[in-house]
């Protein structure tokens, strides 16, 4: 593509020269790890780095083209693209370049605190059992077809992003679920993503060391319905969680058409008579008018929010009732979500992402229903995040398990016995085991529980690595917990 027509699909903005000599676009980037011979380079002012410091390592590198929003002196044989903000004509720069590929099937964006994984996987199962190529993006991969690729973010940059659309369409991608962060929403990661179905899960808090306030983190997440479009007649529909408050404001902030599910108010898509179990939860399903009755592998309650979102979801997107029903009953659940590790000695484990306050009380409340002995939970909070939610959670486990036992989670940056200490600082009445060492905390779950007993190891869920300072090392909390059983069975 000739930059001439990549930068034309930009209004507003200021070029210099105005006579540029036009080239063909090799690649159009923003990290200068990726610039070659003909690029066009976008300098994105980050949380905290700051893009325009980069500019002469791109050009060195090849770059002919530089997207800035300072002002910045004429470079010779380079174009230089003056706009007011990056991160927009970033995004549609993206757009133009990869061919608006997300246009071309039906993308499904899930947003809440929790349950995005879940739900996402869900709907992929959904789809892929109507024999269509699926895709998927989010926390643990991105996935194309059978295809899986690591990812840095939930919701990767809009120029991973749309890179990944177009690898979907020329796989023949039918339908996607993506995992829409509220970080991303305010960063326009999702920007030029042509969204079919957006679908909103719970809302509780999470991410207040980028937000700050509970206000501003709702308003991020209200983004992806008002983005929805104006339009009628191209089938935009948003799925709401009408049992949760918020939910009723992101109604009101698309003018899309509107689905609701949910349990405890009246929701055109409603489940009754919810029945917990060791082995699954049972269920009554009422769409509009019609009832049926579900078996399901995944238990507890909000996974039973987690089925009504995906229905709604594949619901609105044209999949019969019979066929959602029979997909999410077979679906056996996502790694490191409510993950159960057995053994031989009589002692469960099981690995959970419940890495927020709501998150913690939703598995607990959980195994509680099951649980025919004591539960234990090992528990930690990560560093470099939002810290007033670590009392919180030291309460929540100290409240609903007989056993609480504090440990590191990802502590990255910051000194893992501070964090600790915050944790303690929210049960100060209690004298609550703590190790540093999260395998010395699992193990000492495991010697300590009897047969019938449950540990509930909580944070990382899918993880397999542990970051302390900037480094990842090799942790699987799974790995972990079936090592400690299987000595526990030795002895």
């Amino acid at each position: 593509m000739l930059a001439s027509t990549l930068i034309s699909e930009i209004k507003f903005k200021v070029v210099s020269p105005k006579n540029y000599d036009d080239f063909e676009v090799s690649s159009l980037v923003s990290d200068t790890r990726k610039v070659e011979e003909n690029s066009i380079f976008v300098a994105i002012k980050g949380y905290t780095v700051d893009g325009h410091e980069f500019i002469p390592e791109a050009i060195r590198k090849g770059a002919k083209a530089i997207v800035v929003q300072e002002e910045i002196d004429d470079i010779k044989g380079v174009t230089i693209v003056r706009v007011n903000n990056t991160n927009r004509a970033l995004a549609i720069l993206a757009d133009k370049f990869y061919g608006s590929p997300s246009s071309s099937m039906k993308v499904i964006g899930v947003t809440g605190t929790n349950g995005k994984t879940t739900v996402t996987h869900m709907i992929e199962a959904i789809f892929r059992d109507q024999k269509d190529r699926t895709g998927l993006i989010g926390t643990m991969y991105r996935r194309i077809g059978e295809k899986t690729y690591p990812t840095a973010n939930t919701t990767p940059d809009i120029l991973t992003l749309q890179k990944t659309f177009a690898e979907m369409k020329k796989e023949n991608v039918k339908a996607a679920a993506i995992e829409v962060s509220s970080i991303a929403l305010i960063q326009g990661r999702v920007w030029g993503i042509d969204v079919d179905t957006a679908v909103f899960t719970n809302f509780t808090q999470d991410h207040l060391d980028y937000h700050k306030t509970m206000a501003e983190y709702a308003h991020a997440k209200s983004l992806l319905f008002a983005q929805l479009g104006n339009t009628y007649g191209n089938d935009k529909t948003a799925v709401i969680n009408i049992d949760d408050e918020m939910g009723k404001n992101f109604a009101q902030d698309t003018s899309a058409q509107v689905l609701t599910y949910g349990i405890k108010n009246d929701a055109m898509i409603k489940a009754s008579n919810v029945k917990i179990h060791s082995q699954g939860t049972d269920f009554d399903l009422k769409v509009f008018e019609d009832e049926y009755h579900l078996h399901v592998k995944t238990v507890g309650m909000f996974n039973v929010y987690n089925l009504l979102a995906a229905f709604g979801a594949a619901y609105a997107n044209g999949v019969s009732i019979h066929a959602i029903i029979e997909s999410l009953e077979k679906f056996p659940g996502v790694k490191g979500r409510l993950q159960l590790i057995s053994s031989d000695c009589g002692i469960s484990a099981i690995v959970d992402y419940s890495h927020t306050p709501d998150g913690l009380l939703n598995a607990l409340e959980t195994i509680n229903e099951f649980a025919s002995g004591d539960v234990y939970c090992v528990v930690g909070c990560g560093g470099d995040r939002d810290a007033t939610k670590r009392p919180k959670m030291a309460q929540i486990a100290v409240e609903y398990s007989n056993h609480p036992i504090f440990t590191s989670d990802n502590p990255r940056t910051e000194d893992p016995e501070k964090i600790l200490d915050q944790m303690l600082s929210g049960v100060p009445e209690k004298n609550v085991p703590v190790y540093l060492d999260r395998r010395e905390a699992i193990q000492a779950a495991v010697n300590a529980a009897n047969p019938g007993d449950i540990i509930l190891i909580a944070g990382k869920g899918h993880e397999d690595y542990q970051i302390i300072g900037h480094t990842k090392h090799h942790f699987d909390d799974a790995e972990k917990a079936t090592k400690a059983l299987d000595s526990r069975e030795g002895r």
